[in-house]
This record gives structure tokens, sequence and C-alpha cells, in this order.
């Protein structure tokens, strides 16, 4: 089942559930297909390394591992979390706050 994601890649969210809840990132990746995203210092996992050109050590590697899109809610220009709505606006669908009423960039 597929459905038009709310988030998009840059935003800032807030993790509302799991073990980082609380903590605030920048959205890097969507993965659209599976309703994950990567964001910047959140589930932080270790991974083991084998040697390579970029790491010739090899050893364990922190990384930021996948999140589910339903843990994460996005933060307005104010600074407030919100819901995000989508609304046509001179022709053109465009994100809004639902808590303030404002569109998104």
């Amino acid at each position: 089942m597929s459905f038009k994601l709310k988030l998009k890649k840059g935003d800032m969210v807030k993790v509302i559930a799991g073990r980082d809840k609380g903590s605030e990132g920048k959205i890097r990746e969507i993965f659209s297909s599976k309703n994950r995203a990567i964001v910047e210092g959140i589930n932080m996992v270790s991974k083991h390394a084998k040697p390579s050109n970029e790491n010739p050590q090899g050893g364990i590697v922190k990384q930021e591992a996948t999140i589910h899109i339903s843990n994460l809610m996005l933060i307005d220009e104010k600074g407030n979390t919100t819901r995000v709505g989508r609304k046509v606006e001179e022709g053109k669908i465009v994100r809004y706050s639902k808590k303030s009423g404002e569109v998104i960039k």
C-alpha cells in the first residue's frame, strides 16, 4: 500500500516514538516504498565494516539507520511540531501546517 508522504528531504523533524523520542534532526533521505527515512543523528546503530579503501582499518562503525515515517513529526518555522495537510493554492498543491495554517516553505 502506497500513499503520498507528507515529509520531504531536508525537513526538520522531531521523533515522537521509540528509543530516540524527543530528538530532532534533518531528513537526509526518504525511502517512500518502505515508508522510512534516514534522519541525521537519529537511530544510530553499530555496524561491523570490513577493511576497504575508504576505511583501511575496518572495525565497528556508527551510522544512522532508517526510522519509520509514522514516528516522525514535522517542525515548522516557529519551532512547533505540527501535522501536515495538503491543499491547492493557485493551481499547485502545497503543504501547510495544520496547527497554524501557514504554508510550509
